[in-house]
């Protein structure tokens, strides 16, 4: 517990500091109140953008609805809500992909060339499209999440799979195994290092992608709140929004962190 708070007391150090020089500078008359608010100034923003905009009346509706009902927790739920379907959807297709072209060659050079075409192609480049295909709302949101989540998913597979280390491989075929008992019990759990690793990017990703999709093709969400702000100049209102995009991917990424460690336990890495 001792080395946890000297770890979080040793890493907030940094921003700790930045603050304090940032609220002297406001103060001292350095900095803009329109073009850069002082962090005193983004707090007291912040915490009115957190509080529900109704009270809530027993009898009038869920206790949920009422809760979320703060534009903040509003505007993050709506961005959490888009971010898991859409990595739901990338990485649900890119997973089998990228375990069989990892296995097959023959799948693997068929694919390939495409793969690598696309690849390369930054999801806001399908901005046009999405909004032609899907028009307006959560599905071009869907879309250009599950793109940007796709890729480091499948390409972290295919890799995790292709490195399989050669030993194995050669121990299970001495044993007799067939090729389906390889997969899962040698080829699979061998590649999950890569395939979290993948995971863990593309939760990165969508996290992004959300937030310039929002910003485009939907009327709340973090995003549009900021582009909102932008309008009229509410820059306190801006950087709380990015302070709570960073609190939000910081708190997914270190979920997603905690996941892996206690999924790749087994791991030599990982061990004490």
């Amino acid at each position: 517990m001792l080395k946890k708070l000297q770890a979080f007391a040793h890493g907030a150090l940094v921003p700790v500091l930045v603050l304090i020089l940032w609220e002297a500078g406001s103060r001292a008359g350095l900095f803009s109140e329109v073009l850069l608010p002082s962090p005193s100034a983004v707090a007291v923003k912040w915490w009115a953008y957190l509080l529900p905009t109704q009270d809530y009346v027993p009898g009038s509706g869920s206790y949920f609805t009422w809760l979320i009902s703060g534009e903040l927790l509003h505007d993050a739920y709506s961005s959490l809500y888009r971010v898991i379907v859409g990595f739901i959807i990338g990485a649900g297709l890119a997973l089998p992909l990228g375990l069989v072209m990892g296995a097959n060659n023959r799948i693997y050079d068929l694919f390939n060339p495409l793969v690598q075409i696309l690849r390369p192609i930054p999801p806001i480049a399908y901005i046009p499209l999405a909004i032609l295909w899907f028009g307006l709302g959560n599905p071009p949101s869907f879309f250009l999440i599950a793109i940007g989540a796709f890729f480091p998913v499948l390409m972290n597979t295919i890799a995790g799979v292709r490195h399989v280390d050669g030993i194995y491989l050669r121990a299970a075929r001495n044993l007799g195994v067939n090729y389906w008992t390889m997969f899962t019990r040698v080829i699979l759990p061998a590649s999950t290092p890569y395939i979290l690793a993948g995971v863990r990017i593309g939760i990165g990703t969508a996290f992004i992608v959300v937030i310039v999709s929002e910003m485009i093709a939907v009327n709340d969400g973090l995003g549009f709140r900021i582009l909102e702000a932008r309008e009229f100049m509410w820059s306190d209102k801006i950087i709380a929004g990015m302070i709570t995009i960073g609190l939000l991917g910081l708190a997914i990424d270190t979920a997603v962190s905690r996941l892996n460690n206690h999924l790749l336990r087994w791991h030599r890495g990982l061990e004490h």
